[in-house]
């Protein structure tokens, strides 16, 4: 790809999702471009990128951004954020959350879906301390197909065995043919979305919780700090928002304040209450 053509392509990522691709990922897009260009008829990924700037259909432009787009996802992901999930967040707001007993948890960039899956069973095995509570876990992200493929909840056998204890797999899963097929009562605890974090956010409503973990590393410092001002304003005083391991708000946004519990977890920072 020439050196036009990727800044071209940088350019269109950018406005589209937010993403920045660095130079050294050129490489990168021929490789993920090449089938792309070949289903819609061009010679090659040049003149594709080149078709970006004109008129090009609606498939085109979804095709592009979805190859682009990172989707790497397993299940209980680095562990320590579920871990604070189990035992920081959900004794407090279990606490918190008494009178109205009711929850609402956004899985942002939640590609196939195993992030919000996972919380969704530490909930289930969570027994008899939220009968009666009402959960909402929202979940979105920018693909289509990765959409597609979390609403079903149909996984390889590699891909469920890939971070998933094998009581959990037992618990929640059913072999079928050559995938495994999460449970129906787990399926529909999660409203899947396709979601633009670039776009207006307050559709979404209220959240108490905040996954949006390893997405912000992607995107440009600007960018960075208005997706997180965003998110802030979804959010109550006593709110969380639990990032990746190598993404912080530090130096980013004022939005938010590290927790003084928890690696990787944020509180908003007009938040006068104690943290946990």
């Amino acid at each position: 790809m020439s050196p036009e053509h990727f800044d071209g392509l940088s350019r269109f990522l950018l406005s589209r999702s937010g993403l920045s691709l660095t130079p050294d990922k050129t490489y990168l897009a021929e490789v993920r471009l090449t089938p792309v260009a070949k289903k819609h008829g061009y010679e090659n990924v040049d003149e594709l990128v080149a078709a970006l700037s004109g008129f090009v259909s609606e498939q085109i432009l979804n095709d592009v951004m979805e190859a682009m787009t990172t989707n790497e996802s397993f299940f209980f992901r680095d562990e320590v954020p579920f871990d604070n999930f189990r035992k920081l967040i959900l004794p407090y707001l279990h606490k918190a959350r008494a009178t109205s007993r009711r929850l609402r948890i956004w899985c942002a960039a939640c590609s196939s879906g195993q992030e919000p899956y996972s919380l969704a069973m530490i909930l289930d095995q969570m027994g008899a301390q939220f009968d009666g509570w009402l959960i909402d876990i929202v979940a979105t992200d920018i693909s289509q197909e990765m959409i597609t493929r979390a609403k079903s909840g149909e996984f390889t056998d590699f891909e469920v065995n890939r971070g998933l204890p094998a009581d959990l797999r037992r618990s929640y899963f059913r072999e079928q043919g050559t995938k495994w097929v999460i449970s129906p009562a787990l399926r529909k605890r999660i409203d899947f979305r396709v979601f633009n974090l670039l776009d207006d956010l307050s559709p979404l409503g209220q959240f108490d919780l905040v996954f949006c973990r390893n997405v912000l590393i992607y995107f440009e410092p600007d960018t960075k700090a208005t997706v997180l001002e965003r998110i802030v304003k979804l959010m109550p005083d006593d709110g969380f928002l639990s990032l990746g391991a190598a993404e912080t708000v530090i130096g980013v946004s004022d939005a938010f304040r590290l927790s003084d519990s928890g690696r990787g977890l944020y509180r908003p920072n007009t938040s006068m209450k104690r943290a946990v």
